[in-house]
């Protein structure tokens, strides 16, 4: 879009997230994306569309310029390492918290082994969190249903999202330990900063007017 401004935003929670806080600003999609199959949509806003993209895709459609800013959770630009974006500021929504967790047993949490292994879809969060530890783990990169890991013999421990913790409890796992709070961010391509600056930083002011509200 050559001189108007795509938004990538993730599916699942963060669009649910993101999709009354852009109709505060006064940016409302022509179609509702939780129904529509459509990916791609335009908005009630002339030059303003939106595309709709796997959560950790967010980061590389931005980068490479297929959108212009998006809504990316701190957990993937934290796997990502991208330093080739600009992490604007956190919108605070789709709050939730990365976490170690295991399986409960009668005298509590008990001890993991020395080299345990952990099943994540984080492996370079979960790589950086035990080497800082000083715990050699052995990494096990899966796509979901990480609570089924341990139950089944695969791991010793999980690294994942938590919000209630009701998933974990249901799978007889425990919280151990809290790697980081996680949101929604705004980011944007260093290129479409300054050849839609003035586009961008009024999308960008009105969301951080919001966010403050």
């Amino acid at each position: 879009m050559k001189n108007g401004v795509t938004i990538a935003l993730s599916k699942g929670r963060i669009l649910e997230d993101s999709l009354p806080l852009l109709r505060r600003v006064g940016i409302v999609p022509n179609e509702d994306p939780t129904e529509s199959r459509r990916l791609v949509l335009d908005t009630n806003e002339p030059g303003v569309r939106l595309v709709i993209v796997r959560a950790t895709d967010v980061p590389t459609y931005v980068r490479y310029g297929a959108a212009d800013i998006g809504f990316a959770g701190k957990d993937v630009l934290l796997e990502s390492g991208d330093g080739e974006l600009y992490e604007l500021f956190d919108l605070g929504i789709a709050r939730c918290r990365l976490v170690v967790a295991e399986p409960r047993r009668e005298d509590g949490a008990g001890h993991a082994p020395i080299r345990p292994r952990v099943a994540t879809k984080y492996p370079n969060i979960a790589h950086r969190f035990f080497a800082a530890r000083g715990v050699q783990a052995d990494i096990v990169k899966l796509y979901g249903s990480m609570e089924l890991a341990p139950i089944v013999g695969l791991a010793d421990r999980i690294v994942d999202l938590v919000s209630s913790g009701r998933t974990l409890q249901a799978n007889g796992l425990v919280e151990v330990d809290q790697i980081t709070p996680v949101s929604a961010w705004l980011v944007a391509n260093k290129a479409a900063m300054k050849l839609k600056h003035e586009a961008i930083t009024s999308i960008m002011g009105r969301l951080e007017l919001a966010v403050r509200a």
